[in-house]
């Protein structure tokens, strides 16, 4: 079980299905490279921000400039920040499991 109470099952399952940000699809890196940007290395996402839903619908990989940005802010909401239309990042571009977040809880 990882500091953040993710299963050990559950971090294989989701680190073999997010291999880039949910978000914006940078492809995701483990450790932060000997003076590099650390924005594309792979943090730990709770989708919907509450701790307690640690499940395969919720946990997900993102960059850290992605996980940086949404913070505790809801998902809905998120997505029509200036970060999100700077980047790009809407309903319709985000990963799957993140549509699947937004059509549950819209």
């Amino acid at each position: 079980m990882s500091r953040w109470a993710i299963p050990d099952w559950l971090e294989v399952e989701v680190k073999a299905r997010d291999k880039a940000c949910v978000y914006c699809g940078t492809q995701l890196i483990e450790q932060v490279p000997p003076q590099g940007p650390r924005k594309a290395v792979a943090t730990w996402e709770h989708i919907i921000n509450d701790a307690n839903l640690v499940t395969r619908e919720n946990i997900a990989r993102c960059c850290v400039a992605c996980n940086s940005s949404k913070g505790t802010k809801r998902l809905a909401d998120w997505l029509k920040s200036s970060y999100c239309k700077k980047h790009g990042i809407n309903k319709d571009t985000v990963a799957e499991v993140v549509k699947d977040s937004l059509r549950a809880n819209p």
